[in-house]
């Protein structure tokens, strides 16, 4: 599988801080979010096309390992990465400050397909994954 990757950036908010003055630990997954929605851009499928094509996508774990804290004014870039989808979504992260390119948190999300009229998990990814994927050369 080629690897599949979207990057965003952003400058740490006062409104993320908490009271130690570092990035409070939930907003990692805001971080995530922004990045995840990229990658989905990437292959056609955010959330709106997800809805469409009869599928919502909830996640259902997440891991985060946080290894050094971000600070206020910091600029981040969050890397997100497809690493499965034939029976689920799961896609790694990693946030790296922009000038030291100094590794601050990395984990990863799982999302799994669950058809909107039955409200079924599916145990394998609806077509529509593979299609938008093979599209752009991710899946022969």
């Amino acid at each position: 599988m080629t690897k599949l990757t979207a990057v965003v950036e952003v400058e740490v908010a006062f409104y993320d801080m908490d009271a130690m003055h570092i990035v409070w630990h939930g907003n990692y997954l805001k971080y995530f979010e922004l990045a995840r929605c990229e990658l989905l851009k990437k292959f056609n499928y955010n959330y709106l096309e997800m809805k469409e094509s009869g599928y919502v996508w909830p996640v259902v774990e997440c891991q985060l390992k946080y290894m050094h804290p971000a600070v206020f004014g910091q600029k981040l870039r969050i890397e997100a990465t497809l690493v499965e989808y034939e029976n689920r979504l799961k896609i790694a992260y990693q946030v790296v400050d922009c000038i030291s390119g100094k590794r601050l948190t990395k984990g990863y999300t799982i999302q799994v397909a669950v058809e909107t009229q039955t409200q079924e998990l599916q145990f394998v990814s609806p077509g529509v994954v593979f299609e938008n994927l093979k599209k752009i050369g991710v899946v022969k």
